[in-house]
């Protein structure tokens, strides 16, 4: 059987194709800032995945910091003044 094939386990249960996950890391290299410019030749599968979950990481701690951020706004505005209206309209 070709790798290039999907593979089937033991079970009978189909997997993804080699091809597949080039075309899946391949996607992934192009959101990661860190190394989408670079010739795909120079950034192994391992690295992109790797990279993929340093990003995740970053945002997620970019999402907490902005929460925080919003949370301290929120607290020194009046409920029901324009500003929080329009803080509001933003974040809905």
């Amino acid at each position: 059987m070709s790798s290039r094939r999907s593979r089937q386990s033991t079970s009978g249960v189909s997997r993804i194709s080699d091809d597949q996950i080039i075309e899946l890391v391949s996607k992934l290299r192009q959101l990661l800032p860190e190394i989408r410019d670079r010739p795909s030749n120079t950034v192994s599968a391992s690295k992109v995945l790797q990279e993929t979950c340093n990003y995740i990481r970053s945002l997620h701690t970019k999402v907490d910091d902005l929460s925080e951020r919003l949370s301290q706004l929120l607290a020194t505005i009046d409920a029901d003044s324009e500003q929080a209206a329009i803080v509001r309209s933003l974040i809905m």
